[in-house]
């Protein structure tokens, strides 16, 4: 059984490319803010909000839990990110049911960035099964979820990613949310994927909104590649000139995705809202 779904149905529809904005969940029990800016993204018309599961190991409110709550107080619908990490099968099945009475619509299966360093001794990764395996055993519960994969364009083996990706479409993918663009690299990776796939694409936007970011991400985050030239662009640049430059990359990226792609997936920097949405502006008056 399948819900309705006002996202699905404008991925499905090749005049539309409906937008999902990522926010990461709180670091703390304060949601406050994270509610603000789902507030805000809802009133600009965003279509549905993801919620990273604890990106880069590091501890976060539950995506899932947080994910229901949006459901249930703003009435958006969520696709929260749930990781092979930190759970066994009974546990995963015991949120699952949760979240499904809850009214969550979507979840995204993925394998999880491992424990840092500075928190394996008191924390250690439960990797009970592979992204795919998990994938397999959520699809044959039957549960009134459409279920998504992790795509990263930005592999150097890119084949043996589209392999994976034709797994976990057999598993019971029906779309894949890519890594980010930032590199050539990046977008021949993503046309690729667009010829070989069945399941829906949501293009991985990241606005950059700093030099020290785009090298952070160069350089310390895993499935990031940011080409030399994007970096460059952002030297010298002070808050608003980084939030300039964030808006046209963003917006030039979202240009040459746009054939491939059936949606696009916006990651939030730093809780910026404010910024995603003017990137949004900027993306559909291309497209009006």
């Amino acid at each position: 059984m399948e819900k309705t779904s006002g996202f699905w149905d404008a991925l499905c529809d090749t005049a539309q490319r409906p937008f999902a904005v990522e926010l990461d969940s709180p670091a703390g029990p304060d949601a406050s803010r994270f509610l603000a800016g789902a507030r805000e993204l809802q009133a600009h018309g965003v279509e549905l909000i993801t919620v990273a599961d604890c990106p880069m190991g590091r501890v976060r409110a539950d995506a899932g839990i947080m994910a229901c709550k949006l459901r249930r107080e703003l009435g958006i619908e969520t696709l929260p990110h749930m990781s092979c990490r930190d759970r066994n099968w009974i546990a995963v099945q015991s949120l699952l049911f949760g979240f499904v009475a809850e009214g969550v619509e979507n979840m995204l299966l993925v394998t999880g960035d491992p424990v840092p360093p500075d928190y394996r001794q008191e924390a250690k990764a439960v990797y009970h099964f592979n992204s795919r395996e998990l994938l397999r055993r959520v699809a044959a519960l039957k549960l009134p979820l459409r279920l998504y994969a992790a795509l990263n364009v930005n592999a150097r083996n890119f084949d043996v990613e589209l392999r994976l990706a034709q797994e976990k479409e057999a598993a019971g993918a029906v779309g894949f949310l890519t890594q980010p663009v930032l590199s050539a690299r990046g977008l021949e990776n993503i046309q690729a994927a667009r010829e070989k796939l069945n399941g829906k694409l949501l293009g991985g936007i990241m606005p950059i909104v700093s030099q020290r970011n785009a090298v952070f991400l160069q350089k310390q985050v895993h499935g990031v590649v940011v080409d030399e030239q994007i970096v460059a662009r952002y030297e010298g640049a002070d808050r608003a000139r980084g939030e300039e430059l964030a808006t046209e990359i963003s917006t030039e990226t979202a240009r040459a995705i746009r054939p491939f792609v059936d949606g696009y997936y916006l990651m939030t920097p730093f809780g910026r809202t404010a910024l995603v949405c003017r990137i949004m502006d900027s993306i559909r008056r291309e497209e009006a």
